[in-house]
């Protein structure tokens, strides 16, 4: 997922994202328990998807425009 796009959508949009990541990140988790992961890399991308959303949340949020 690229910043710029991040950047493009609006707060509401974003934390719906966010919601969205962090229910695929906790199926991946559980996944990885029961069976083990194809790619074990993508815990890893997916933590920093949902730190870059949350980030781009907070510079609109300093910026005023929540």
């Amino acid at each position: 997922m690229k910043t710029a796009e991040l950047r493009k959508m609006k707060v509401d949009e974003l934390r719906k994202k966010v919601d969205e990541l962090k229910m695929e990140l906790l199926k991946l988790r559980f996944k990885q328990k029961v069976s083990g992961l194809d790619n074990p890399m993508a815990v890893r991308k997916l933590r920093r998807d949902i730190a870059r959303v949350l980030t781009v949340i907070r510079e609109k949020e300093l910026r005023g425009e929540g």
